[in-house]
């Protein structure tokens, strides 16, 4: 079976302290993971080494960095690369989520770049990809996301394809309220299952996690995850309830 997978992505919300008692609540609540079940906490840049130490000795559940730079080392203030986050344990990298995409113009070309030092320092990916809402009202967004998917992630080899993990967010269902439909969620991420099957073969493309993120909660959680093509969720608002979290963790099938 492949990884389902409940990711939190927290972007730029919480003190420490709120942090470190959202991550406690979350842990001591009665989640009902097995070995494919995966959670990961997907925190700001300071609090990693301190979530990490939270979850010291929990199996199946991880922390991740919200991006990394396009850079090995050198003289870029302010950015922090995949070798530092290597070096303090970090398990996973969000990379390519559509506000770096919108806000910092971050590109196919680039993403591919983070992604081969995700690989180079030992960190699991969770690639973004996804469209606006004018190109899913055009109709075109199997073959928008497919072009995202082709010049980031195709000059990958079959090895480091299997076991990837991407999250399908549709950008105007982010923060938005607005949600994809299951079967909607269901057609693009079969097709991109599809795409990585025609590229690498049907076995990487059935081992490959493929995640939902769009205004994922506990009300909608368990009917998303329910079709054949969704391994969990990308989650951002309700990830920062725990409640909310908990129930869309213990939704995974």
């Amino acid at each position: 079976m492949r990884k389902q997978i409940a990711a939190a992505n927290w972007k730029m919300n919480l003190t420490l302290e709120q942090g470190s008692t959202l991550v406690n609540d979350i842990i001591s609540a009665s989640l009902m993971l097995d070995k494919d079940h995966l959670v990961v906490f997907g925190v700001p840049f300071p609090y990693l080494t301190s979530v990490k130490q939270q979850l010291a000795g929990r199996e199946n559940i991880f922390v991740a960095a919200q991006n990394c730079y396009s850079k090995k080392s050198g003289a870029y203030t302010g950015e922090v690369s995949a070798e530092i986050l290597h070096s303090i344990g970090v398990d996973y990298v969000i990379i390519g989520h559509s506000e770096r995409r919108e806000y910092f113009n971050e590109c196919n070309a680039m993403l591919a770049e983070k992604l081969n030092l995700a690989f180079e320092y030992g960190l699991k990916a969770i690639f973004c990809c996804g469209e606006a809402l004018a190109i899913r009202e055009a109709g075109t967004q199997n073959s928008f996301v497919e072009t995202q998917i082709k010049e980031s992630l195709f000059h990958l080899t079959a090895e480091q394809m299997t076991g990837f993990v991407i999250a399908y967010e549709p950008i105007w269902a982010i923060g938005t309220g607005k949600t994809a439909s299951s079967a909607q969620a269901q057609e693009i991420q079969l097709h991109i299952r599809n795409v990585i099957g025609a590229q690498y073969g049907d076995a990487v493309a059935q081992s490959v996690s493929i995640l939902y993120g769009g205004s994922v909660k506990a009300a909608n959680a368990k009917e998303i995850f329910g079709q054949p093509d969704v391994d969990g969720g990308l989650v951002g608002g309700a990830s920062l309830v725990a409640a909310e979290f908990s129930a869309i963790i213990n939704s995974l099938k």
